[in-house]
């Protein structure tokens, strides 16, 4: 991981902490010796109601709180991912009544219009796409709900607020939820499966992303004061095939019944993939999806050296 680039001790508040990109967060803090204050429903606390009882002001707020759950959620609990708003809301409520310093705001690559991420467009999403006076239709209530976001971010600016937004793509790591496709590869390989499930027909393309680089670029570029919005990826498109292809070339192994395609599974838009120029002025990402794979598969106990 990248040197540390903050200089000095910090209060940080880290709500959702014990999520993916939480505990991702919480080891980079620690290992600065930060003081962190951690709230998850995990722990029986819903943010909401920290909100409306906590007065303290931290140096930095990372809002990572959110109903998540894969695509399968996204499309069949549609309602629930909705409650995205509630705990948005009452966040900036908070912050803004608060005074709180800083505050990191995580949008979503599915903000972006679908209008241009059909199969085939081969167009890569620029920041510029999203226009909140003039907004297309993006991704499910979770894409309305980080549009939603944003635009309460920008009225949060106006009272006095610090926030940087950020639009990751699909971000992964070791320790994800198999609800997401690039663990559940990672599973498949790790536990020799007779035959590989791929959802869709495989031809699907995202911007994958590592979560080191996520947590990495967020900081740099509150580092930095960069409070427009900024994409988190590789801008490299890759197919569902070609992350199980590329799984079977680095282990060296593959199913003995080979890949089977589940039609009938959600697989979302078919061709998203970021420009992510504005990120690469200031961040250049250290893992690509060959050397991420590698130190996922080595972290889980298979035998492969790390380029």
């Amino acid at each position: 991981m990248e040197e540390k680039i903050w200089r000095f001790k910090m209060k940080v508040l880290i709500t959702g902490h014990k999520g993916f990109v939480g505990r991702h967060f919480v080891k980079y803090f620690e290992e600065r010796g930060d003081e962190i204050v951690g709230v998850d429903i995990k722990d029986g606390l819903d943010c909401r109601e920290f909100f409306k009882t906590c007065y303290e002001k931290f140096d930095l707020v990372v809002h990572l709180a959110a109903i998540v759950g894969g695509r399968e959620m996204i499309e069949n609990e549609p309602l629930a991912v909705a409650t995205d708003l509630s705990i948005d809301s009452e966040m900036f409520n908070w912050a803004v009544r608060t005074g709180q310093k800083k505050i990191v705001y995580y949008s979503s690559s599915a903000a972006y219009p679908i209008k241009y991420q059909k199969e085939n467009s081969e167009i890569k999403m620029r920041e510029d796409f999203i226009d909140l006076d003039d907004i297309s239709n993006p991704d499910f209530t979770y894409g309305w709900s980080k549009l939603t976001g944003e635009l309460l971010a920008e009225f949060a600016k106006k009272q006095g607020l610090s926030v940087y937004i950020f639009r990751p793509f699909s971000g992964f790591g070791e320790d994800q939820d198999l609800t997401y496709p690039m663990p559940s590869f990672v599973n498949r390989i790790i536990n020799k499966v007779e035959e590989f499930e791929i959802w869709g027909d495989g031809s699907q393309v995202r911007d994958f992303i590592y979560i080191d680089d996520i947590v990495n670029a967020t900081m740099k570029a509150v580092e930095l004061d960069i409070q427009e919005p900024i994409n988190l990826g590789n801008g490299i498109p890759i197919s569902f095939n070609q992350v199980a292809e590329k799984l079977f070339e680095i282990t060296g192994w593959r199913p003995p019944k080979g890949i089977k395609h589940l039609t009938e599974k959600p697989v979302g838009v078919m061709y998203r993939c970021g420009d992510c120029t504005k990120m690469k002025e200031f961040y250049t990402p250290q893992y690509d999806l060959d050397s991420a794979l590698r130190r996922i598969l080595s972290l889980q106990g298979w035998n492969i050296e790390e380029d």
